[in-house]
């Protein structure tokens, strides 16, 4: 006799938001996570009331009505807006490339000479096809800004260089003739109060979810409890890489208390140089408008993914997603299994896309 309807895999956004639709129509749902934590990449840590953000900045954003409406019966969202800075070689720069960041760089004060600049920029491209990221860039915006605010980041960030990264990676980068430093055209935008753990427990209010619980270690006392198993773990995991594995890239994390009321003066500032060893600098009382006399910050590196790591990001190359097609297809032919979110569907989601994942998946099951 199974014991529940659904064994769920994950307590990330994408499981909880599952087994939340899935408690609402009257299934029994057990959420299973090997971590000591519910959330996923989205956990917070409480640090005298800094919600810290765990596994880096999650700024939610979206313009899917129907998901901006879910999250808000589940937490109060604040005004937060996401202006970063980029950093390079302690000269500072707003971000996305708008009318600041060009007179920032060149001095320019109107839209009519910022254009002409990128424009004269872009001509060292004319008449090519980009074949490699660093083309592309130069192709898009001109040497400049490629140089000052994209080169060292991507790089850090991909752990491989610009010419040895695929154009299609920066098909387009965002260029505004405006002074707004919004990151986001998203219509919605902003960060719920108390942090996103108060999203991740209403989720689960009233499932059974067992924490530290490694799935493959337990997977033939576990599968066999439910009629269903909804899967959100890496999708080569599942299928023990029978297949060959999967490139992820991860994220390291060094958390810091400073007896400071203010280190930074922002919520993430990326360091665009290569000599800087981390990505960004995340300050995280910012993100709720904090006033302790103390703050916390986390400095952000990225690297490969190694096996007992955290996979976080895509490597969205020919290599890969051709074997991620593969993978998919075996997904589709397992009975009973439901697989969803970022890392068992390998795609890069936000979290906005998380949650329509599992609605639209749980619409599949009814």
């Amino acid at each position: 006799m199974k014991h529940y309807d659904y064994l769920i895999i994950g307590a990330g956004l994408f499981g909880a938001t599952f087994a939340y639709l899935a408690r609402q129509a009257g299934k029994r749902c057990l959420v299973v996570d090997k971590r000591s934590h519910a959330g996923g990449n989205a956990y917070c840590e409480d640090v005298d009331g800094i919600h810290v953000h765990q596994y880096g900045a999650h700024i939610f954003h979206t313009n899917n009505k129907e998901v901006w409406q879910f999250v808000n019966r589940l937490a109060d969202f604040n005004r937060y807006t996401n202006s970063p800075i980029a950093n390079y070689k302690g000269r500072l720069f707003n971000l996305p490339f708008n009318m600041n960041t060009f007179y920032q760089m060149w001095g320019v004060t109107t839209p009519r000479e910022a254009a002409a600049k990128i424009e004269a920029q872009r001509q060292e491209m004319a008449g090519r096809e980009p074949q490699n990221l660093e083309e592309q860039a130069i192709s898009l915006v001109g040497r400049d800004i490629y140089e000052t605010l994209i080169k060292g980041y991507t790089e850090k960030q991909w752990g491989r260089r610009c010419t040895d990264l695929p154009a299609f990676i920066i098909r387009r980068l965002p260029v505004r003739l405006t002074f707004d430093n919004n990151y986001f055209n998203d219509l919605y935008q902003g960060i719920p109060i108390g942090g996103y753990n108060v999203i991740t427990e209403r989720l689960l209010d009233g499932i059974e979810v067992r924490l530290g619980t490694d799935f493959f270690a337990h997977r033939a006392e576990l599968e066999p409890l439910a009629v269903k198993t909804v899967y959100s773990g890496a999708i080569d995991a599942y299928f023990d890489y029978r297949l060959g594995k999967l490139d992820w890239r991860t994220l390291r994390f060094e958390h810091e208390r400073l007896e400071v009321d203010d280190y930074q003066g922002n919520a993430v500032m990326n360091f665009t140089d290569s000599e800087t060893p981390y990505t960004r600098v995340i300050e995280h009382k910012h993100f709720e408008f904090g006033r302790q006399p103390f703050t916390v910050i986390s400095r952000e590196y990225s690297s490969e993914w190694t096996a007992g790591a955290e996979p976080f990001y895509t490597v969205n190359d020919e290599r890969n997603n051709g074997l991620a097609d593969r993978y998919r297809l075996l997904a589709e032919k397992q009975e009973n299994v439901v697989f969803g979110g970022r890392l068992a569907e390998y795609r890069y989601y936000d979290m906005d896309q998380v949650i329509a994942r599992a609605m639209q998946l749980w619409e599949k099951e009814q």
